[in-house]
């Protein structure tokens, strides 16, 4: 799909003004992101005959490494939610809330959510986008579908059209993605619009789906298709809640345009990743041209002739003669009809080279300048480092604000959805509280001594820290914590001249 040429046919045909040209930096995040920009990383080279050659260069592929970072700081297993109401966390997260069951599991929904997060540090937004199987809509209304399922979509930032912004806050908005339809490939597009209905404002859904043709060129062609057998092309969802979510790495945009939309978390540091990559190339182009060499006086070759009269020459190595040979008419005082050569690797330069370029780039994206280190053949990350962790830190409580908010937004749709929708026992408005990781902050054996603290002092039930810290199953870890306090209670202390 071409995000671009698809926003100016749907500017010239729905009248939306959406700017099409910030969408050709999100394009060039992707390319770094994906580890092969073609402008900087296809290099041409000219060889001893004259000839022209083009080759790949060697590359880090940090851009990507730093989303996946962020990715694993800001969101990951680690992460929880808790649900003031008993009623409404069994349903989201399952029994006990133990974030394994629930509607949660069945959209997978902390694996994608991970995944997002990723994408969205990749091109600088991403999108929740709530939908439902099977619901039943009567008079262009969404009405109670006991049978409807749940689903989520994950989409990027080049999927994202924002339509109405206020206050900073995405109102109106259309989702494009690419499907397979039939084996044809198609753009559908999902556009949720505030309106006025009965009265009061809700989110208007509206379902289309486009084929395309010569979308690479100046002339490309869209016609609408028709729509799959169950999807509804219309209707109103009864409510201002809006089923999506946006957000955006924490960091205020210096690039035109692009109106709702975020800034890649590498946007700063492309000339960083340049510097990674030369450095690394370098690195490699040593070792590649870096092999022994022997050159040999062409009298040491033997000949051979082939059947079309064609000679050709093999070195005393390639007919397996013994490594030390005795030429013909040697002259221990003529110079030696071999020279060995052995190019210096320079890899503590290199190394050093390599080591610089990687301190620039993780400063750059808000991961500390420590935060890759090769030690002895080891990475060591910024735990590590306690001062450089900070400014990691600093970034990360940044762009949590923003994560948090799109996590409570699409939660409480979710809730709203399986109340007035699906017919659940639940309630849309419990309090929802997200527990981020703060392994990042300090180092595991600290937040295993201050987990034991707590299940000592009461604060937390002392099997929990048995699951945590040693393994064990739920049932594993109350049997343990049973165990050990009977022992305690059946001890008895031995005393001295008969005193207990």
């Amino acid at each position: 799909m071409n995000i671009t040429q698809f926003i100016k046919y749907l500017n010239k045909t729905k009248k939306w003004g959406i700017q099409s040209q910030y969408y050709s930096y999100i394009d060039e995040w992707r390319q770094w992101w994906a580890g092969y920009h073609t402008s900087f990383h296809r290099i041409n080279e000219c060889g001893l005959d004259g000839t022209h050659h083009a080759r790949t260069m060697y590359r880090l592929g940090m851009p990507k490494r730093a989303c996946e970072d962020w990715a694993a700081l800001l969101l990951n297993d680690k992460t929880t939610v808790t649900v003031t109401d008993k009623n409404t966390a069994s349903w989201l997260l399952g029994v006990d809330a133990q974030q394994t069951g629930g509607i949660l599991k069945s959209i997978e929904f902390w694996s994608n959510a991970n995944t997002l997060v990723e994408l969205a540090f990749r091109s600088g937004t991403g999108a929740f986008v709530l939908s439902l199987e099977n619901l039943v809509v009567k008079d262009g209304m969404a009405v109670l579908s006991p049978d409807a399922k749940i689903c989520l979509d994950y989409d990027p930032a080049e999927c994202i059209l924002p339509i109405t912004i206020r206050h900073g806050r995405i109102v109106d908005v259309a989702f494009a993605s690419e499907v397979t339809v039939g084996g044809k490939s198609c753009i559908y597009l999902q556009t949720h619009r505030l309106v006025l209905r009965d009265g009061r404002q809700q989110y208007q859904i509206t379902n289309e789906y486009f084929t395309s043709e010569n979308e690479d060129t100046e002339n490309a062609d869209y016609k609408p298709a028709p729509l799959p057998a169950g999807v509804l092309k219309s209707f109103t969802t009864g409510s201002s809640v809006p089923w999506f979510s946006v957000f955006s790495p924490n960091i205020v945009k210096n690039l035109p345009g692009g109106s709702g939309l975020g800034m890649s978390v590498f946007s700063e540091a492309l000339d960083q990743s340049k510097h990674c990559d030369l450095a690394f190339d370098n690195y490699c182009r040593d070792l590649y041209l870096g092999g022994k060499k022997v050159f040999y006086n062409k009298d040491m070759f033997k000949t051979v002739i082939d059947a079309e009269g064609k000679e050709h020459r093999f070195a005393p190595d390639d007919i397996r003669q013994q490594l030390f040979v005795s030429p013909g008419g040697f002259d221990p005082d003529a110079a030696p009809d071999w020279h060995e050569y052995n190019p210096d690797l320079r890899t503590e330069a290199n190394s050093q080279a390599v080591q610089d370029a990687l301190d620039y780039f993780s400063f750059k994206v808000g991961l500390g300048t420590h935060h890759y280190q090769f030690n002895a053949g080891n990475i060591a990350t910024a735990t590590q480092y306690t001062g450089d962790r900070q400014d990691m830190v600093q970034h990360a409580n940044r762009h949590q604000i923003k994560i948090e908010a799109a996590l409570l937004q699409i939660l409480h749709s979710i809730l709203w959805v399986g109340k007035n929708l699906v017919g659940a026992d639940i309630d849309p408005d419990t309090a929802i509280t997200i527990n981020f990781d703060d392994s990042y902050i300090s180092d595991a054996e600290t937040r295993r001594q201050r987990d034991k603290d707590d299940a000592m002092d009461g604060f937390i039930p002392k099997y929990r820290y048995n699951m945590e810290w040693r393994g064990m199953s739920e049932d594993d870890a109350k049997r343990a914590v049973q165990e050990a306090a009977s022992e305690t209670a059946d001890y008895e202390p031995m005393g001295f001249g008969g005193d207990a």
